[in-house]
């Protein structure tokens, strides 16, 4: 993929805001006899794999990594490169970007805002708020190991897979009636890349090694079976490369022989081959390159080959266990899993392959292992993977969005150790960002905008359209409370405390009064990377800022109480919150995303950043904030479902917190196409961005547990995709570690075991029945406390696993709410009360009822989904024809019709979960011929004079559809293309109630 500069980036992003991005030219097709090799069935299906090599493309090489040395292998036969990358090569060197002209341009920049005059706001920054350089710095590649083979002609039988359980490359294949094998690692516990090479007969390896580079490097042979690779980084933005590194490579063979002259390493007639490969950085930290990167270098290999190869890889694979093992996801296993990676991803959208869902969740997992461990810098955009010097947006690090979503699964996923990176890189910034603060704002405190680098850069960059966002450290400050939520260590509060504090701080000193509404505001800043007019993005007090603000002072003031602390910074952060801009409806019906009710300037927009507050934030919620909730529907519904790959991530996010998990499903199976992730799974903006596989594995835990609102929600947001399946090793806010397994989309057994005593609530449906809750390591039973139906609270142990089962969860039976038919026409709020207990199921009288849209009711014992639709739509209903997600299983599937009487006539499929399909057909004759049935369904019409928002006397119908199912879990229906004969003034078909029963 060619490399982009950062301003071509800039307007690809601009001009990836909508629709309009064209899926990358790659295809896959699938293999009747394709074979899952035995390597990916020991790993439970928990690896990629692929029958042929990458060839030269790098998104079809595999990553591997631990967490500073990062590899892609590409498993060609005749040649085997490792593209090499090291955490802290980046271009240029140690620098204070801070624009001493900022705090001087300040009060008139604040002015022409003020005075909507918001393009010459941004021309006035460019020209004086600007960082010097006016860019940042690329990481970059360190450069390739080719081994070179020789001849592929004739090799078969070749397999190349992933191993996420191991986190090893493995390639294999047969060459003139021998098998070859190579296996490769990135070691953390000793540092070092370990490749072994056999073959299965004596004397068949032989290979030539050698190292190249894009950058100024020079090779060497250190010793006979050694080769060298010494470079320093580029030059970029006229900061000159300062970071040195040596690679080394040294090779232990058996049998036959190994040589080292000229920077070339020589296997002769091998029967198998130890390849280690050691990097040092001279980086030691952003002020600081003069590290002896050479001694780093030699010291690791050195250790390493006073290892065997088995105990390099024993202690890598017990290292990467203790985390990865942590969580385990069985979401099902379809035939679909049969076919490789790429070929899968491909057919993704056409056949039902669950597995892939839980694949892509612990790639997610992987890959932040791979690139985020304890003093590494933390993941960048691309993790630690990129193959040039001048990658697509500089490969570093973009916090209003790509830095926080890589780390939304450290916690939840149970991987907090791959956090601590963010923290060291917060503290960096406080000091580099305070320096910021001062010279272009005058302020105390810290600051940094919407990116930084290596050498933690926090000025305004790239121009003030995107850059002028002031809140890009204070974002990074809540991940800090957040994580103490999860972990309840009250020594890494006060370690990071001072951070918090000082990204408060700069804002007590900078927020300034709006003129006309009188809110405390941000002033300039912008609503991250969308305009709110032509060209302008700059203004005062956007929504995001504002609800990051509400997270940060809250944060800083409940952690000065359990420090004790602060008294006097505590309440002037509290008073300060009192005065920001609340989150406002606007006259859509959506969250405005301004302090003003603009129409942004294109709607399908990429970021949603003003409902940070639905996700990750917890300010808006189903049941504390219904109103911004509904709002919030609105917003998504506004702009749309399609988006880049880490957008779409996002989406995934904001479904899963509104629990409609057909709707964040619908989201992971827009991000698994060929357009938005690639043939080894990397997550496509296009290009390549890893926060949106980061942000679908956080997405994916969030719709099977949420922890936001103080009580461990199970299942909140379960597809009918997933309809049994089971998860260990979630974690949740509280010291919660979580386990749940469930069948026909409800939970059969809940485990959770706290980190400290004290109580805890759940809230799940499995909750409305008889609910048992014991220690499994005695029997003893838990003391429950029921809050709601749904929702109880339970005093715990630390340390103790406690089991939740319900023994009389109701299997809601459709015909006893449909016996009896009767039918009033009262009004246009309540019309289509069925007689039995007035059960009104109009689209109005579900939602006086409790329900809301997507979400179901239960009315005489029955759950009735209310499908989500625009409000004002017909009916309130889904339109015939279209797919809606149904859960469970039973023998009838029953669905209520209305709109104009006449015939009814169409077809229809019921999808289950194991991928067949069932067709049933509807016939029936005028509204007034009663009982009919036709196919599989049967039909009862039933006379009604006002369909939802009719106040016409036109006569319509509504009709009771009964499927007779077959007996197994049902996903989705395909409603019926409904014909029926028109009349004036009566809407067409809808569909506006649904539900499976026994």
């Amino acid at each position: 993929m060619s490399d982009l500069t950062r301003r071509q980036a800039l307007k690809v992003g601009a001009a990836g805001a909508g629709g309009a991005l064209l899926p990358l030219p790659w295809t896959a097709a699938a293999r009747a006899d394709s074979a899952v090799p035995p390597q990916v069935l020991a790993a439970g299906d928990l690896a990629l794999w692929y029958d042929e090599g990458a060839g030269t493309d790098w998104l079809r090489a595999l990553p591997i990594g631990n967490g500073r040395l990062g590899a892609m292998v590409f498993g060609n036969v005749d040649t085997e490169r490792l593209q090499l990358n090291e955490d802290t090569v980046w271009a240029g060197g140690p620098h204070d970007p801070s624009n001493p002209r900022g705090a001087g341009s300040l009060a008139e920049i604040r002015r022409l805002v003020n005075a909507n005059q918001w393009t010459q706001a941004q021309d006035l920054i460019n020209q004086t708020m600007m960082g010097n350089p006016g860019g940042q710095l690329a990481y970059q590649t360190v450069g390739n190991l080719r081994l070179a083979f020789g001849s592929a002609s004739g090799a078969s039988q070749y397999d190349r897979t992933l191993d996420l359980t191991t986190a090893t490359v493995t390639t294999t294949y047969v060459l003139n009636g021998v098998r070859y094998q190579r296996e490769v690692f990135a070691s953390a516990p000793d540092q070092v890349i370990a490749m072994r090479l056999t073959a299965d007969r004596s004397g068949s390896i032989s290979f030539t090694a050698t190292f190249d580079s894009p950058q100024r490097t020079t090779v060497s042979s250190p010793d006979g079976s050694t080769i060298g690779l010494d470079g320093v980084s580029g030059n970029m933005e006229g900061i000159t490369g300062a970071v040195r590194f040596l690679a080394l490579a040294n090779a232990t063979v058996t049998g036959g022989s190994v040589s080292s002259s000229g920077g070339t390493l020589r296997v002769t007639n091998a029967t198998s081959v130890v390849l280690l490969l050691s990097i040092g950085s001279s980086y030691v930290n952003y002020r600081n390159v003069g590290g002896d990167y050479g001694g780093i270098a030699r010291q690791r290999l050195s250790a390493a080959r006073g290892s065997s190869y088995d105990q390099l890889r024993s202690r890598h694979v017990a290292d990467y266990q203790a985390l990865f093992n942590r969580v385990s996801l069985d979401l099902g296993r379809t035939s679909a899993a049969d076919q490789t990676t790429d070929v899968r991803i491909a057919q993704h959208n056409s056949v039902n392959d669950p597995q892939f869902s839980a694949l892509l969740f612990q790639y997610g997992r992987y890959l932040l292992i791979s690139s985020s461990r304890p003093g590494t810098q933390p993941a960048n955009l691309q993790g630690i993977w990129n193959d040039s010097l001048a990658p697509s947006w500089d490969s570093k690090y973009t916090i209003n969005a790509n830095l926080p979503m890589n780390y939304w699964p450290a916690n939840t996923t149970n991987l907090a150790e791959c956090h601590n990176p963010v923290f060291a890189m917060i503290n960096d910034l406080s000091v580099a960002g305070a320096r910021t603060a001062q010279v272009q704002y005058g302020a105390g405190g810290w600051v940094t905008h919407h990116n930084t680098d290596a050498w933690r850069a926090t000025a305004v960059v790239d121009g003030a359209f995107w850059g002028m966002w002031q809140t890009g450290g204070a974002w990074l400050a809540t991940m800090i409370w957040d994580h103490y939520l999860f972990n309840g260590d009250i020594e890494f509060l006060r370690a990071n405390y001072p951070a918090m504090k000082g990204a408060a701080q700069f804002f007590l000193n900078t927020l300034v009064t709006e003129p006309t509404l009188g809110y405390l505001v941000t002033n300039p800043s912008n609503s991250p990377e969308l305009s709110h007019h032509a060209n302008a993005s700059v203004c005062a007090g956007p929504t995001m800022d504002n609800q990051i603000l509400r997270d940060l002072f809250d944060g800083c003031a409940r952690a000065s109480e359990i420090l004790n602390v602060d008294s006097t910074f505590r309440a002037q952060v509290r008073a300060t919150r009192d005065r920001l801009p609340p989150m406002k409806i606007g006259s859509r019906g959506n969250i405005m995303e301004w302090l003003y009710d603009w129409v942004e300037t294109e709607p399908n927009h990429r970021h949603i950043s003003h409902l940070y507050g639905l996700a990750p934030s917890n300010q808006i919620t189903k049941r504390g904030t219904p109103q911004l909730f509904e709002a919030a529907r609105r917003t998504l519904a506004l702009r749309g479902d399609d988006g880049t790959g880490w957008s779409l991530a996002w989406k995934i996010n904001f479904w899963a917190r509104m629990e409609e998990g057909k709707r964040a499903h619908d989201l992971i199976r827009y991000l698994a196409t060929t357009a938005r992730l690639a043939p080894n799974m990397f997550d496509l903006h296009p290009p390549f961005q890893i926060d949106g596989n980061f942000g679908a594995t956080a997405g994916i835990a969030e719709m099977l547990l949420q922890s936001h609102v103080g009580e461990l929600h199970i299942l909140p947001a379960l597809p009918p995709a997933w309809p049994s399946g089971r998860v260990s090793g979630l974690r949740g806010r509280g010291g919660h570690t979580v386990g749940i397994t469930w069948s026909n989309g409800q939970a059969t057994e809940i485990l959770v075991r706290p980190d400290r005593a004290g109580t805890v609530r759940l809230r799940a449906r499995i909750l409305t029945g008889t609910v048992t809750v014991v220690d499994t390591g005695d029997g003893t039973a838990a003391r429950v406390t029921r809050i709601e139906s749904d929702l109880i609270e339970i005093t715990v142990q630390a340390g103790r696993t406690y089991r939740l089962t319900s023994s009389s969860v109701a299997t809601p039976t459709l015909e006893q709410s449909f016996s009896n038919v009767g039918i009033t026409s009262d009004s246009n709020t309540n019309v289509g009360n069925f007689d039995g207990g007035g059960a009104s199921l109009s689209a109005q009288a579900l939602a006086q009822a409790g329900a809301s849209p997507g979400g179901t009711v239960t009315r005489n014992g029955v759950n009735f989904r209310w499908p989500n639709v625009s409000s004002g739509a017909a009916d309130n209903a889904i339109a015939s024809g279209q797919s809606i997600g149904v859960t469970g299983t039973g023998s009838t599937l029953g669905f209520l019709l209305t709109g104009t009487y006449g015939t009814v006539s169409g077809t229809g499929t019921v999808v289950y979960a194991d991928g067949t399909r069932q067709t049933f057909t509807l016939s029936s004759p005028d509204w007034y011929g009663g009982p009919h049935s036709g196919g599989t369904a049967a039909i009862v019409s039933a006379y009604q004079n006002r369909p939802n928002n009719q106040r016409q006397n036109t006569a319509a119908c509504i009709y009771y559809v009964g499927v007779a199912l077959q007996s197994k879990a049902v996903a989705s229906v395909v409603l019926p293309n409904i014909s029926a004969r028109p009349a004036a003034n009566v809407p067409t078909m809808h569909i506006f109630a649904i539900a499976i029963g026994g």
